[in-house]
This record gives structure tokens, sequence and C-alpha cells, in this order.
């Protein structure tokens, strides 16, 4: 008779999966696994979320629209507003790209200027 465990761990106190086999016994002809041959699926890439300067919208608007649209406190609104204003675009958001279409199509809603960009 074949036992999984030696004899002194088939007592009844000794901890059992339900239905599962502890070990399989190995035969002479197996052939093991060859190290480092997986091939890892590629990383899906970062989706960045960029709004650019426009001189249609006042600064308030803007403020507005991504306290609205992100959730952001005053304080960071206003960084970005003020990094779009003087440097001309900023990275409100990055991420999947399914998200990162939300947010964009959220912003066109409110008429700003904004794009995609794929971060690598």
């Amino acid at each position: 008779m074949l036992t999984a465990f030696p004899k002194s761990m088939n007592g009844p106190d000794t901890p059992r999966l339900s239905g599962a086999i502890p070990f399989a016994p190995v035969s002479q002809n197996s052939v093991a696994p060859r190290v480092g041959t997986r091939t890892l699926p590629a990383l899906e890439p970062t989706w960045q979320v960029v709004v650019l300067n426009d001189d249609v919208n006042l600064m308030v608007y803007v403020v507005h629209v991504f306290r609205r649209v992100f959730g952001y406190e005053t304080e960071r609104a206003r960084r970005h507003m003020l990094e779009v204003h003087e440097q001309g675009r900023s990275v409100l958001w990055s991420g999947s790209r399914e998200p990162a279409e939300h947010y964009l199509h959220a912003l066109h809603q409110w008429h700003l200027t904004a794009k995609l960009e794929v971060h690598v």
C-alpha cells in the first residue's frame, strides 16, 4: 500500500486538505521542466491624460473642472491649472487605457483641450 505521508504522519490528528492529494509519486521517466523557458505576457502600457493650454477657458473654470472630473482638492486642481497655464500642459492621470479614455471624454464634455499619450 502506498501512503502519501510516512506512517508517523498518517494519524487522525494529521491536518489534511479535503480531497487533495499531498503529492504524487515521481516516476523515473519523468522530465523536470526547464528553468527560464516560460514566456511572460507583455505588460499593458500606461496611458496618460494630458490637458493642454487654450485661450478660451478661464482659470477658475479649469480648476472647477479638475475638481469635478478627478475629485481633486482645490489646491491640487490649482497646481495642475497653473502647470497648464505656465508650461502648456499637465498630466492629470495615468493608468490603464479604458479609464483614461473615460477621463478624456469627460474633459472634452467640459470643453477642455486634452489628449491621451502612451507612457513607456
